[in-house]
């Protein structure tokens, strides 16, 4: 018998806007390099930050993929400053490190609806 499919995390709307908002909060955390938002969102946005940065990392030096990876990067993300960022100031840092480049801090409730927040910030 097969495994039942999991669903993923749902944070209202429909599909694209998810992705839309997981790409804004992507550039928000490239921006700034750490934001604060809830705790699922913070979940569910460390794989997809995670997966951008390894394809950055892929990206640099000479590779006949570099231009490729750059512009996967760059259909996901839709912003070309934080798709630039990403691969030259983001990426070198991590070319030695095999993974765990974002950190998640709990930092209690929210004061308006006691929902769990969270700091997500590069390593």
């Amino acid at each position: 018998m097969p495994a039942t499919p999991r669903r993923a995390r749902n944070f209202g709307g429909s599909s694209q806007h998810q992705r839309l908002m997981m790409a804004n909060l992507v550039a928000s955390l490239f921006a700034a390099e750490g934001i604060v938002t809830t705790e699922a969102k913070a979940k569910a946005l460390r794989p997809i930050a995670e997966k951008l940065i390894t394809k950055a990392i892929k990206a640099q030096g000479d590779s006949p993929m570099r231009v490729h990876r750059i512009r996967q990067i760059q259909s996901y993300l839709g912003d070309k400053e934080m798709t630039t960022k990403l691969v030259n100031e983001v990426a070198p840092r991590y070319t030695d490190r095999n993974g765990g480049y974002l950190r998640i801090l709990k930092l209690g409730t929210r004061q308006g609806d006691a929902a769990p927040m969270a700091r997500i910030e590069l390593v």
